[in-house]
Parts: C-alpha cells; structure tokens; sequence
C-alpha cells in the first residue's frame, strides 16, 4: 500500500483527481489538505468533503490557509462556478472537516510515513510552502512530490506567461521549488494537450457510472469556459492528469530533470515557471519536468477509478 497525502484547492478538476486516488486499490490517502484557490477555502473543504462522501470513504480533510503569502486571493469562480463544482446544484454545506490545521497535518503526516510518503498538490502552494518554513526537513522526508503547476512548454491559462496554481501564489512557489523537496512537475500544457475532453468523450465517460457521471457533471462551468474563452474543443482535467502520474508514473512518457525558477515579482510575468531547457543558466536542476504524457494510459487510470463505481 502507497501513502498518498493530497494538497488541494477542491474544484471540479481537483475532485476528479480525488476520485482516482481513493479510488485507488493501492494507495491510501492519509489526508486531504485544502488551501484557499480556485474557491474560497470554505467553498474548497466542502467540496473535498462531497467528494470523499461521493466515493464511500472516510479520509480526513483539513482546513488549511484562506490567502496567498502575500496577495489577495484571486479565484477561478470565473471558470469552475461559484461554487467550484459547476454550479449544478450539488448540496455542498453542512459537512464537518477534521481536527486540526493543514500545515500541521502536513508536517505530522510526512514525518509519520517518512520515505515513503507521496505529496501531490493539486492547487497554490501555500500550505506546503509554510510547512516548508516551519519544518524545512520534511522536504527530504518526502519520497516523492507530484506538482500540478507551472507550464513545461508552451503558454498559460491565466495569463500568457503563467498557469493559475503558481500564478495565485508565486511567493509560495518559489520556496517549494527551492526547498530541495523531490518534485516532478506536470504542467498545464500537459493537460491542454493530453487531457481534453470533447462533448463525445465527456459523454463516453459519463456512461461508465454515477461516480462517472458525477466526473463529468462537475465540470459544467469549466466546459463553458474551455470552448468559449480558451478555444479548446471541451473541458480540460490538469489535476486529474497530474493525479494519473502520481498513481501510474508511466503516465508520463518524456520527463527531464531540469531548473524551474518563479517569477514572483514581474505583474507581466507573475508566476511563470521559468524552465532551463537548454541549461544556460548554470544552475542545478530542482525538478522532473513532465513534457508529454500518454492519454491512453491517462485515460485507463481514470477509467479504473471510475468503471463500475455506484
């Protein structure tokens, strides 16, 4: 059995991605830390809390930081609805998160399975930046760090340099890539180009279960959005993507260990992660880079969740 703790700011991507790995049969989500993002941190715990409930399980999720270390929180209502889950009328209140603060959680959790702990951040790096403050040798405590964030090649989604979960909180980021932590980043343009859905894929899957249906009910804003404002035949799932590398390293088919660095100053270039391709820059490499991805088996691991699953 793997030991898996998930970082999360839970939005209807982030939820897909939490299904694959409960739904896992080797891997055992310790906890689910949720950080202020796309949502409201509010909005976040709920719909963590939902998604655990959805799956028939009984993960811990807690409550961790409402606002980036150093900015105002931005969110992605603008994409994900307001309320993070496509605005289909899902009851989301009401559920109670766990004892105890993410950052703790994350610290405590990391030294429990050391060695043998997988980290995977689905949102901004906030919380695990500040466990990163408060106890700095969890960072080589970690077996492994699945990082969605960034952009490996290619272009943002929130602006032209940058993608959202660094964009939000680039000062955070910054201290991850740089706390010696073992990441593996995949980058949204891994999941622009690997993990689209048109209408008849969604379709497809949705037809597999309620679990799957629910999969794909959620990303009823984030369709709206991909085929209207980003131009793309449907909806796109970088966290589930991100996920799939995490739960099957296979996944991920050209991967290079290279220098990520964060602009957290620049407003032109807020947030890009400035990768060293061709290494001119003379420093160390601080993380895998995940340049493509194979959707077939993409698609297996989420089909492997989901199939069968009422």
């Amino acid at each position: 059995m793997r030991h898996f703790i998930i970082d999360t700011d839970t939005a209807s991507d982030d939820a897909v991605a939490l299904v694959m790995a409960l739904q896992h049969p080797e891997v055992q989500v310790e906890a689910i830390t949720v950080v202020a993002g796309n949502v409201p941190l509010g909005h976040g715990v709920q719909n963590a809390l939902y998604t655990v409930e959805r799956c028939s399980k009984s993960t811990p999720v807690y409550v961790g930081i409402d606002k980036p270390m150093l900015r105002p929180l931005e969110t992605a209502q603008f994409c994900h609805g307001e309320d993070g889950m496509g605005d289909i009328g899902l009851p989301l209140s009401g559920r109670k998160p766990a004892e105890g603060h993410a950052v703790d959680v994350l610290i405590e959790t990391i030294h429990k399975h050391a060695g043998r702990i997988t980290l995977v951040t689905l949102g901004p790096l906030t919380n695990v930046a500040t466990a990163l403050l408060r106890d700095p040798s969890i960072a080589t405590a970690v077996e492994r760090c699945v990082i969605m964030g960034g952009i490996g090649f290619g272009y943002g989604n929130i602006i032209p340099a940058a993608e959202y979960n660094i964009w939000v909180d680039p000062s955070a980021a910054k201290i991850v890539f740089e706390s010696g932590l073992p990441i593996q980043m995949v980058g949204w343009d891994v999941s622009h180009k690997h993990a689209t859905f048109t209408s008849e894929q969604a379709d497809a899957l949705h037809s597999m279960s309620g679990l799957a249906a629910f999969c794909v009910d959620i990303q009823k804003a984030l369709r709206e959005f991909g085929i209207s404002y980003l131009k793309q035949d449907g909806f796109d799932l970088p966290d589930p993507i991100a996920m799939a590398v995490a739960l099957e390293p296979s996944v991920a088919t050209v991967t290079k260990r290279l220098r990520v660095d964060i602009e957290a100053q620049s407003e032109l270039t807020r947030g890009a992660t400035v990768v060293d391709h061709l290494r001119v820059s003379g420093r160390e490499p601080n993380a895998d880079v995940v340049l493509e991805a194979s959707r077939e088996r993409f698609l297996e691991t989420l089909y492997a969740a989901v199939r069968n699953a009422d």
